[in-house]
């Protein structure tokens, strides 16, 4: 259909289009894209098999639909990505505040001047680009902002009743007519707001100042809400919750693997920053696996949840610590030092909320302890676990590198250290070179840097050295040498 030459409603009856509810629109494409085995969500990982075969089920029902779940989870996303269902135009007649259907108008407007110029009455073309509205839900919001109010400059100029249906302003909703509708946390909503919408759910009817207007509006709805909402600062009415067709609860990334994808996805990075910074796989591991302790740790409220967010803006700090290092020493490149995780701790102590005893440690030394929780877990990927190496006077395959820090006394690390300066420290350490040959023989130069740094944070988190920060970076020593000096 060539929309250019379709500018009446005249030349729109003569093309065979035909009118369609954008319920019916949205199933439709949808049918076709399951059918040629498009992806329907592209962007949105690790809900391939959970959440969105379940939006697929309600929106192919026809359903409004409740995205229930925690910050992060990518609610409002998949809402957005549903206007990639949409027909990519819609006809409306020209001039309408609610996006008249040419064929079924429901306005006073349309229908008059429908009345007047019938097939010569003019219409636009609306994008699916247009179609999608978006309301974040607050305790100020009001019935005029969402429905409507009577707007006496308009009963002014137009020299009009108040008993005019005409003097009507719209609200968002009856302006968002044939589109998506997102209200975000609708628990916050106040109750008689949820009315309102129950009604326009149920009855399809607006009601304004004493007026009732018989709308039936053409809308997706899809709210979105958190699961702590519902006790804690609000709650969503049971008549409206009764009209909502599907609640779909979505859930965080279940492994590291997607959680890496998403982040790197969803990282602002520029060239510069991208080209000059190597990030080896292990530290990429590590990041996602803070988030993962974070949303297991004692100090975190679990029902707030952890946010991707965290993830996303721990690695784009984690880039720019090495970045700024680089740029300090006056170098085109470097890589992803394991210290360098100390400059994502702000991005950890603003994304997480804290529990009485979160509070009491602080939220910097609770992201330190996630951090090394992080070592801690991943350390046994890669090297044998010891507590099941634990025995009395014999060697195990760290008592070389653990006797080595009892003869050297141990080293500093600086944080901002040459790259050359950071290779002969680490290279110096002669056990823990013949450890990674014989667990890790296949490291590319920077993964190995990182990977015997990884070594010395693992093996303190195990308590087999001991490690000390420092104003400018960290003192590594032999577990007895450091609790001698305190003394």
């Amino acid at each position: 259909m060539k929309i250019e030459k379709i500018k009446t409603v005249g030349e729109l009856k003569a093309s065979g289009y035909q009118s369609k509810s954008i319920k019916d629109e949205l199933r439709d494409n949808l049918r076709e894209k399951i059918k040629l085995g498009e992806a329907t969500f592209d962007g949105i990982h690790g809900f391939e098999n959970t959440v969105i075969p379940e939006l697929e089920r309600a929106i192919l029902s026809r359903h409004n639909i409740n995205l229930l779940g925690l910050r992060g989870q990518a609610k409002t996303r998949m809402a957005r990505l549903m206007v990639g269902l949409l027909d990519e135009y819609i006809p409306y007649v020209t001039g309408s505040e609610i996006n008249d259907d040419p064929l079924l108008p429901i306005s006073r407007f349309a229908k008059d001047i429908i009345a007047a110029k019938g097939d010569d009455t003019p219409i636009s073309w609306l994008h699916r680009s247009e179609r999608f509205y978006e309301k974040l839900a607050t305790p100020d919001v009001t019935v005029a902002d969402l429905i409507g109010d009577v707007d006496p400059i308009k009963a002014a100029n137009l020299k009009l009743s108040y008993a005019d249906d005409r003097v009507i302003h719209f609200g968002m909703i009856p302006r968002a007519n044939r589109c998506i509708f997102v209200i975000n946390e609708l628990p916050d909503l106040q109750a008689r707001i949820q009315v309102a919408l129950f009604n326009i759910l149920q009855e399809g009817d607006i009601q304004i100042r004493g007026f009732k207007v018989r709308m039936p509006l053409d809308m997706q709805f899809v709210f979105t809400a958190n699961p702590e909402d519902y006790t804690n600062r609000g709650s969503i009415v049971t008549p409206l919750k009764d009209r909502i067709g599907s609640q779909i609860l979505t859930h965080y990334p279940e492994t590291i693997a997607i959680a890496r994808t998403i982040t790197e996805q969803e990282a602002k990075l520029d060239t510069k920053q991208s080209e000059s910074v190597y990030i080896p796989s292990l530290a990429k591991d590590l990041l996602e696996q803070i988030g993962f302790e974070a949303r297991t740790s004692e100090y975190i409220d679990h029902k707030s949840g952890v946010s991707a967010r965290m993830s996303i803006t721990a690695y784009e700090n984690l880039m720019s610590t090495a970045e700024r290092r680089a740029l300090k020493a006056g170098v085109d490149k470097t890589s992803v030092r394991l210290s360098d995780f100390m400059g994502v701790i702000p991005a950890i102590t603003g994304k997480v909320e804290l529990v009485y005893e979160g509070e009491q440690e602080g939220a910097v030394v609770v992201a330190e302890h996630l951090i090394a929780a992080a070592v801690r877990t991943l350390f046994p990927l890669y090297f044998p676990k010891i507590e099941k190496l634990e025995k009395p006077n014999e060697k195990n395959v760290y008592s070389d590198l653990i006797e080595w820090f009892f003869a050297e006394s141990g080293f500093e690390l600086l944080d901002d250290c040459s790259d050359e300066e950071y290779q002969r420290i680490l290279g110096a350490i002669v056990p823990l070179e013949i450890l990674l040959k014989e667990y890790q023989p296949d490291l590319a130069k920077e993964d190995k840097l990182f990977m015997k740094e990884f070594v010395l944070w693992g093996l303190v988190e195990f308590r087999k050295l001991s490690k000390d920060r420092i104003s400018e970076g960290y003192l590594f020593k032999d577990i007895y040498g450091s609790y001698i000096s305190k003394l």
